[in-house]
């Protein structure tokens, strides 16, 4: 069976359009210019996984018809990868049961603290909490009937992980990718790969960047994803290469 990814947003951390602003791309028209938070969902034939919970989570589930979740790989904790955390408590109800959350170990202790009230046995119900396992990660594990690699990288100074799984990548926040973790990407089918926009970025890859990646590790095919209001959506295909786009709130993938 393939693997099908869709990509539930594709926006920075401000999103697109963004807050009080009239550029082209913010009042345009076509809705691949719409971008929600970042964040990816992949049905496998073992079950459902969620790459990252943006604060869009639930109109994100809504919109793409999510009716489970059975595992979520976190890239890193900054909030617009995290935020939408807690609305994990209705794929619990529909699992039944506890969803493995896996990150390296500092993103998992992070998690902890930030989000103390989840994982404290005292704290009264009310609502609901999510009900969550930690899972701290630093080489490939089995999940689902596939094998996880992690893709170790910096967005700035701070580690994230990228994933692999079969010939499929998800790296989006990062700014500097080691030849050990490139060796990871060799031989994908498909490649999700953050590029903020044109200009320098302190810690993305702007587009020159991530297009030199592409040529590194040469995917079949690359979406760039975490983009600003900066790149249109039409403009900026016009301008890469034939086996590279941007990528698209809705966009679905299928893998081998």
């Amino acid at each position: 069976m393939p693997l099908r990814v869709t990509l539930l947003g594709t926006g920075t951390s401000h999103g697109v359009p963004t807050i009080a602003c009239d550029c082209p791309v913010c009042t345009s028209p076509d809705p691949r210019n719409r971008r929600h938070r970042t964040a990816a969902y992949l049905e496998l034939p073992g079950g459902a996984v969620l790459i990252d919970t943006p604060p869009e989570l639930r109109l994100q589930a809504l919109t793409f018809g999510l009716r489970r979740v059975d595992a979520v790989l976190l890239t890193h904790t900054h909030a617009d990868h995290i935020a939408g955390l807690d609305d994990l408590r209705r794929f619990n109800e529909l699992a039944g049961g506890s969803i493995p959350v896996y990150g390296h170990r500092e993103a998992m202790a992070d998690i902890r603290a930030r989000w103390h009230y989840i994982f404290d046995p005292t704290t009264q119900g009310g609502g609901g909490k999510p009900d969550l396992t930690l899972c701290p990660v630093e080489g490939p594990f089995p999940l689902l009937g596939e094998t996880v690699i992690p893709i170790p990288a910096r967005h700035g100074r701070l580690l994230v992980y990228g994933y692999r799984i079969r010939g499929f990548a998800y790296l989006t926040d990062c700014s500097e990718l080691p030849p050990s973790s490139r060796e990871l990407l060799r031989g994908l089918e498909v490649l999700v790969l953050g590029a903020i926009r044109r200009r320098p970025h302190e810690t993305h890859f702007n587009l020159e960047q991530a297009l030199a990646v592409v040529a590194d590790v040469r995917p079949l095919q690359t979406f760039f994803t975490h983009l600003t209001h900066e790149l249109d959506y039409e403009t900026t295909n016009r301008e890469l290469p034939p086996e590279v786009a941007l990528a698209y709130d809705g966009l679905v993938i299928n893998c081998s």
